[in-house]
């Protein structure tokens, strides 16, 4: 059924309350909404350098049969969680983790705890 047509009304509302007219808003620009994405941007950027820097620093510490078997790694609330592919692989890391536990609180004095959890690589 097709819609009726509106007869003697010029686009306006009777009532006066929601005829009050909008300003317009002028588009952002990319780099206006770059620049307010920035912070986000940063800890991203943040988080990333922290991985890289943990897994660097892994890697020279740890068997490099175990390196490869490394499927991440996050800093996160003074905790270091590392993640093994394998439940076997994850519990050798969790009584290597016990010996280096000095000297990652050595390279990195915030961590207070360090976690270690099964995440298969995809």
């Amino acid at each position: 059924m097709p819609n009726k047509l509106r007869r003697n009304k010029r686009g306006g509302s009777r009532n006066l309350a929601t005829n009050v007219s909008k300003p317009f808003r002028t588009p952002d620009s990319v780099k206006a909404v770059l620049g307010r994405a920035s912070p986000a941007l940063t800890r991203v950027s943040d988080q990333v350098s922290r991985q890289n820097y943990w897994k660097n620093w892994l890697t020279e510490h740890l068997p490099t049969d175990l390196t490869t078997r490394l499927s991440g790694v996050v800093e996160r609330d003074g905790t270091l969680v590392i993640f093994a592919e394998s439940a076997a692989w994850s519990t050798r890391l969790r009584y290597l983790m016990q010996e280096l536990q000095p000297l990652i609180k050595q390279a990195q004095p915030t961590i207070q705890h360090v976690s270690v959890r099964v995440m298969p690589k995809t």
